[in-house]
């Protein structure tokens, strides 16, 4: 499918539209040359142009005839400017979904927005000094937002920005990644490795090589004089350290990265049946102030049929483990639309978590990655359909709002049960300096282990350049002298960049 109106290709962006109505796999066949031979429909937009004047017609034919129509029409001089220009992208993907909405009957809640980081457009209209009543008229008017969607975004955006308006152009946040878990669960799709007898050798090479890389990027971070903000160590299950390997880690880290100005440092803690005290006493040692602790669900049976090796009762322990070791904010993550799972157990989930009273709650929709084994054996499971997804996600927002947590970031996924979105809940004065600044890439990120992606950010153009390290754990410790010099050479430029 190639679709090309005013000389532009859209083909991307129309097709990014028609994810949110049809499967992915479908849209091959809404092309001319099927509606050629009778067999499926076709999307046509026609633009005309008068002096002050441009009308955009959007036309859906299903075996040649014509089934729904949308125009829209607005005034403005400047079509050739580059404002002008992505206005009219927005005005033809708007009358394209209008005629969408039409054909299936149904008004996905993001509107147009198809991207992941909803809330970075609210950013980029306060940057302009435009006032929330205003971004929220053009978030309903313009995107075709619901008024439930707009309150959220426009929330959660007041909220990070007190974080993201500290950015300093010398400061950088530090990812460390553990690529390994002791099980893999049925949804995943992140390149983690399962951890066992035979695989011990090739985690501790992992281990050492990311030591050497800690070292060698830690000087770099030296010589460009850089301030690291925040560190967040995460995964796979970086709980699949010992207490032993968790000190040598950590020490290495302070040998050679400068945490002087470090205002948080979170691990992943995530799944119990890799937490013990001894490990946790270790992390709280060197100043780990935010950890996560993940049931994913409060119900055993779904704990099963994910690929999980510990019980809700475990989540419960390790909890109050944690808890009583002094943790100043504990994070737990819950996932909706979870294979069989139904309303009154996610409820079940939330009444659980209610009693424990953490910090920060992430709430994850499920997404059905391509990756996953749930994606491959997709015909064994009954999938969360979106009326009951919206349904879970407004019991966690009722139990979220009766803890006095309040949504401090967001964004969403491709393949997204319900086209929703994930949320991140906090106790005010425990928001996650670090998921805010991944989710906003207003701060460069600085990626070490397999598959990590460094984020370079240059703020005098409000851009990014990606620096990724290699997925598979055997390239990464053959080739980490490369990953390092790629940081290197970025930072550099970053460095010539401010100079200019």
């Amino acid at each position: 499918m190639k679709i090309y109106l005013d000389g532009h290709d859209y083909t991307y962006e129309i097709a990014e539209l028609l994810k949110l109505f049809v499967e992915s796999d479908q849209i091959d066949f809404i092309s001319e040359e099927a509606l050629e031979n009778n067999q499926s429909f076709l999307l046509v937009s026609k633009l005309s142009k008068e002096e002050v004047r441009l009308s955009i017609e959007s036309t859906l034919y299903f075996k040649q005839e014509k089934i729904t129509v949308d125009v829209l029409t607005y005034d403005d001089r400047n079509f050739h400017t580059s404002a002008g220009r992505k206005k009219v992208k927005r005005m033809i993907k708007k009358s394209i979904f209008n005629v969408l909405c039409t054909h299936f009957k149904e008004r996905p809640p993001w509107g147009i927005l198809t991207g992941i980081r909803p809330s970075k457009i609210v950013h980029e209209m306060l940057d302009q000094n435009i006032s929330i009543k205003e971004i929220s008229q053009c978030l309903k008017n313009e995107y075709g937002v619901s008024d439930k969607k707009v309150d959220l975004v426009t929330e959660v955006a007041l909220i990070e920005r007190p974080v993201i308006a500290n950015n300093g152009v010398q400061d950088v946040s530090i990812y460390i990644g553990i690529p390994f878990c002791p099980t893999r669960c049925l949804y995943c799709s992140f390149p983690s490795n399962i951890i066992d007898k035979k695989s011990r050798g090739l985690f501790t090479q992992y281990i050492e090589a990311l030591h050497y890389e800690i070292e060698k990027v830690g000087e770099i971070l030296d010589e460009m004089n850089k301030k690291v903000i925040s560190l967040y160590i995460g995964g796979g299950t970086p709980t699949t350290l010992s207490d032993v390997e968790f000190d040598r880690l950590f020490e290495k880290i302070k040998e050679h990265i400068r945490l002087d100005d470090i205002k948080e440092i979170t691990v992943e803690a995530g799944r119990p049946d890799t937490i013990d005290k001894e490990k946790l006493v270790i992390l709280k040692k060197h100043g780990v102030d935010r950890i996560s602790i993940n049931p994913q669900t409060m119900n055993d049976a779904t704990l099963v049929r994910i690929g999980r090796s510990h019980t809700a009762e475990d989540i419960i322990r390790s909890y109050h483990m944690a808890r009583d070791i002094g943790f100043r904010t504990i994070n737990m993550d819950i996932i909706v639309g979870l294979p069989d799972e139904t309303p009154s157990m996610v409820e079940h989930t939330m009444e659980k978590m209610m009693l424990l009273n953490p910090e920060n709650i992430t709430v994850h929709t499920l997404a059905v990655k391509r990756a996953s084994r749930l994606k491959e054996n997709l015909h064994q499971y009954k999938i969360t359909q979106e009326i009951q997804a919206k349904r879970m996600l407004e019991i966690t927002e009722s139990y979220a709002k009766r803890m006095d947590l309040l949504p401090y970031y967001m964004y969403r996924q491709k393949y997204m049960v319900g086209n929703l979105e994930n949320i991140g809940y906090c106790k005010p004065g425990h928001e996650c300096i670090y998921n805010i600044q991944i989710m906003e890439e207003r701060q460069t990120i600085i990626a070490l282990g397999a598959g990590a992606i460094s984020k370079v950010y240059y703020p005098l153009e409000n851009r990014l350049e990606r620096v990724p390290n290699v997925t598979n754990v055997e390239h990464y410790i053959k080739r980490v002298d490369e990953m390092i010099e790629k940081k290197r050479i970025q930072l550099l430029k970053f460095g010539n960049n401010l100079d200019r």
